[in-house]
């Protein structure tokens, strides 16, 4: 029998390190080749890493959450053969592992547990009292009836977070007493279970890792470097709600192709194309260390997406060079690759705008927080019927809100607002989109 030691291996072109996300094995599972053994993530895209033989886990070299270096061992496995190590002295990880029994020796606990039978007394001296209340129902008075209790009573019930309407009282007219309460505390769990409540106190440590931690990461370092303004309109879309209806009618193009179906954002992305083609400044990103704005003749537009594992931003690349519905099948195919998990790298990087949207939960207005180092984002919120005054009378129309974000070191204020009016026009007059 040999050792097989697995390094972390070149995971993209340019990358240093890479986070450990997830373990697929553990310690003495035996594994056959090609089986995952884990996942490590750079920028935003996971990588698994398969095993290339056969043998037992004898040692995983990192934890969730560590940046592990291109070329470190993560996994040591025995194998039939020589391997490709020589046998080693086991790593120090695993060598520390028998000290740890050795610092449970601190087991001065039974001392300390020593104490308790002290304590006994009071629980038992405390039963009889807490029999006398103990046939109360969980509602010991009637509705609206004020509980009769002391000061301190009161005060003990308040810190400890109980509601004395809910504690029987054993004294003169329903007096509640401490002993009331020490009965009270004891059945708890009956009560809780009566009446459907009960106090919780548990706290779960989750440890940021992962796309998570990338997520954390990108929206502090937007917040910290960038002084957002925000700009929000609100627009008249039922002209568009009926353009799209109607060409959502028409399943195949002139040349007999399947067309897609049309949501509201390939109007939008050619919208954003035609009024960046006037506003090529919000078209950039800012390198505020270098003190450049690089300004981008392609049009790069970032769809901010919801995933299972977090938020991602796949790339509609060039869509200055797309049609409404080639806008549509791109979103669509990068949307699923996103939600699947197989979304590549240079699918998820290389944005020059965002959009923003969480379709129908999209509230009344938000505040885009810009895709960094970018220096405008636009975000979408859920498209509701509203009287609108025409000048005689309310008429129902379907409006919605643009609310976007731009980076006002490089952005003024009158620039977005003229940006996003523009688009406005284009939206709430849609043939105009189709005019070049």
């Amino acid at each position: 029998m040999g050792e097989h030691i697995i390094k972390l291996p070149d995971v993209g072109e340019g990358v240093a390190e890479a986070e450990l996300v997830e373990w697929h094995v553990k310690v003495g599972d035996l594994v056959r080749e090609d089986t995952v053994l884990a996942a490590v993530m750079t920028d935003k895209a996971t990588v698994e890493i398969p095993s290339p033989v056969d043998g037992e886990i004898l040692w995983l070299g990192a934890e969730i959450g560590d940046t592990v270096a291109i070329g470190s061992p993560i996994v040591r496995l025995k194998v039939a053969g020589g391997g490709n190590v020589k046998a080693v002295a086991a790593p120090a990880s695993e060598e520390k592992a028998p000290a740890e029994p050795a610092e449970a020796k601190p087991a001065p606990a039974a001392p300390k547990a020593a104490p308790k039978p002290t304590e006994a007394p009071k629980t038992t001296a405390a039963a009889p009292k807490a029999t006398r209340p103990a046939s109360v129902s969980a509602a010991p008075r009637a509705e609206g009836e004020k509980p009769l209790a002391s000061p301190a009573v009161r005060l003990r019930a308040r810190e400890a977070g109980i509601d004395l309407r809910q504690v029987a009282g054993s004294g003169p007219a329903g007096r509640i007493s401490h002993e009331d309460i020490d009965a009270f505390v004891a059945r708890g769990p009956q009560l809780a279970r009566a009446t459907g409540l009960a106090r919780k106190d548990g706290v779960e440590d989750i440890k940021v890792v992962g796309l998570r931690r990338k997520i954390a990461e990108r929206m502090s370092l937007a917040k910290s470097r960038i002084p957002h303004i925000t700009y929000i309109e609100e627009i008249d879309v039922t002209a568009l709600e009926e353009l799209r209806a109607t060409l959502n009618k028409e399943k195949r193009g002139a040349k007999g192709a399947e067309r897609p179906k049309l949501t509201l954002l390939p109007f939008l992305m050619r919208a954003m194309v035609k009024a960046i083609a006037e506003q090529p400044n919000l078209n950039a990103q800012f390198d505020d260390d270098a003190g450049i704005i690089h300004q981008h003749e392609g049009i790069h537009i970032g769809i901010a997406a919801q995933t299972p594992n977090g938020l991602v931003v796949p790339v509609v690349k060039h869509a200055e060079a797309r049609d409404l519905w080639d806008c549509a099948v791109e979103v669509n195919r990068l949307a699923d690759a996103a939600k699947s998990g197989t979304a590549t790298r240079e699918e998820l990087s290389g944005s020059t705008i965002t959009i923003t949207s969480l379709g129908a939960m999209g509230g009344v207005a938000t505040t885009p927080v810009i895709n960094y180092p970018e220096v405008a984002i636009i975000g979408v919120n859920k498209i509701m019927v509203r009287p609108v005054w025409d000048g005689t009378q309310f008429i129902p129309r379907k409006m919605m809100n643009l609310s976007s974000s731009f980076d006002h070191r490089v952005i003024d204020g009158w620039d977005a607002a003229v940006f996003v009016q523009r688009i406005k026009a284009l939206l709430e007059t849609p043939a105009l989109i189709f005019v070049d």
